[in-house]
């Protein structure tokens, strides 16, 4: 079998995959700001870097998986004024912002429940390392390329550049980002217009802040992911992964501010999945084209026909290589579910199957197809997790399970070696490495029950907020669709349907 190669963001290439510690493998992956539900551009990352930390396992390696959760800090995104999308949100919602973080940390961990995601090994949060976030910060000032500023801190990207390759993961130029970076309000104080926040200063109305050497105030965005991964993995670790709509500016201000407080490139490796699409624009909550889950889950969007089972939605993102734009429609997803059933199918199939060749003369032909469909599945995961080349060569070899099944091809054709690598081959590639369980659906009365328990605990909350306004219009809608909810004695909330 080949060595597994990894596409290298940083050198923009597929290198082959050699860990730091020999048979141990340290991976960082950013994980979601929880100001609101996940959308479909979301499951991507996280389906994908899931099947990566199956793919390691399978192949031996003792995987140490942290995904951090993003509960405080200021925003910087291209193009756009800053923000901390965790107060206004809570403001909008009218929840305290723990509130609102936990409320949605637990829809993200139920939605990855349902993609059959394993757990990472830690699942670090920003607001429980703000101790760790400013003593990285108070080392990069002593090493003097931070300043503060009246109670904020900024890095100093130009000092940065001019003895480090600061674009090196983006290929940005600094030169050109001076010339069109526009200013922003309120960031007069910056040295130059392309300087991150490390830390601000929080004003009267900030509801999330924190004691510091310079004040009170919250993190600034990048310095969470560098503090979390170097105090978990080390000062530099195997692999990095992400959004590639991350790798500037979140990824590339990581690795400054991470080289001046370590002294070494705190990745080897940078693995970067490419975005859903919808009509060829990026999926994103600025953009007001998002889907959540629990949207995609029950078909409640303008833009679905229907509801897609969770299982058909990790199909349809790994059906497309992770680096791969993939554009969303109804057709494409109508197809992933009729392209799941067939493969389940087939593999149930081959799974009750018993080898009965009795010693017959075996089609040689036939039986050098089917072994070398079954061999080219580890050379394809090796080729940088291209999952949907195995997905193509399970689709050459249903037909033959098919056929094996109705007596097409007797089982005598393929050699009981042969045969037995098929199964196999099923099981540790559709189900072990790429994750698919049907099992996982549960039936329809069990997603009806979990979609009813969702909408419920929304009505809850809604009330606990006083806003009788959204605990009302859930009720009532959810009864002209023949579901009728009943306030318990006791506070609990049953459901009945109501017959015609």
């Amino acid at each position: 079998m080949s060595e597994l190669k990894i596409y290298n963001s940083i050198h923009r290439q597929k290198e082959v995959f050699t860990p730091i510690t020999p048979g141990h493998v340290g991976m960082y992956v950013c994980g979601p700001t929880v100001s609101g539900e996940s959308h479909l551009g979301h499951a991507r990352p996280y389906i994908t870097f899931d099947v990566v930390n199956r793919y390691l396992r399978f192949l031996g390696y003792k995987v140490r998986y942290v995904r951090n959760i993003t509960d405080a800090g200021h925003f910087e995104e291209e193009g756009r004024e800053a923000e901390d999308k965790i107060s206004k949100k809570a403001i909008l919602e009218k929840l305290e912002p723990m509130e609102l973080v936990q409320k949605y940390t637990n829809l993200y961990h139920w939605a990855m429940l349902q993609f059959n995601n394993l757990e990472p090994s830690i699942e670090p949060t920003a607001t429980g390392h703000i101790i760790e976030q400013i003593e990285m910060i108070k080392t990069i000032i002593e090493k003097g390329y931070a300043y503060e500023v009246d109670g904020n801190v900024y890095f100093d990207v130009k000092k940065y550049a001019a003895s480090y390759d600061y674009g090196i993961l983006s290929g940005r130029v600094l030169e050109d980002m001076l010339e069109t970076t526009r200013e922003l309000e309120g960031q007069e104080e910056k040295r130059n217009k392309v300087d991150f926040a490390l830390w601000k200063k929080a004003p009267p109305e900030h509801i999330m802040r924190w004691p510091s050497p310079w004040g009170e105030g919250f993190p600034g965005w990048h310095i969470e992911c560098s503090a979390m991964s170097a105090k978990y993995l080390g000062s530099q670790f195997d692999i990095h992964g992400g959004g590639m709509d991350l790798q500037f500016p979140h990824h590339e201000c990581e690795i400054a501010q991470s080289e001046i407080a370590h002294g070494e490139l705190m990745a080897r490796y940078w693995m970067h999945n490419n975005m859903i699409t919808i009509n060829g624009r990026k999926m994103g909550k600025s953009y007001g084209n998002t889907i959540t889950l629990t949207e995609m889950f029950s078909g409640n969007n303008p833009q679905l026909e229907k509801g897609y089972s969770p299982m058909v939605i990790r199909f349809f993102v790994l059906q497309t290589h992770y680096r791969g734009t993939l554009d969303f429609s109804n057709e494409a997803l109508l197809a992933a579910e009729k392209g799941l059933q067939r493969l389940w199918a087939a593999y149930e199939v081959l799974q009750k199957l018993t080898y009965t060749g009795n010693g017959q003369p075996i089609n040689e032909e036939l039986d050098k197809q089917v072994r070398q469909l079954c061999a080219e599945l580890p050379e394809f995961m090796n080729d940088d997790i291209n999952t949907a080349k195995v997905m193509a060569n399970l689709f050459e070899l249903a037909p033959v399970i098919n056929s094996l099944k109705g007596g097409q091809i007797k089982m005598h054709e393929i050699s009981e070696d042969t045969f037995n690598l098929m199964q196999h081959s099923w099981k540790t590639y559709l189900v072990d490495i790429l994750g698919i369980q049907m099992e996982v659906l549960g039936t329809d009365e069990d997603k009806l029950d979990g979609v009813l328990q969702m909408l419920i605990n929304m009505r809850k909350e809604a009330k606990a907020r006083k806003d009788y306004a959204t605990s009302d219009k859930i009720r009532n809608e959810l009864l002209t669709v023949g579901i009728q909810l009943k306030d318990e004695k006791d506070g609990s909330v049953s459901y009945s349907i109501v017959q015609d």
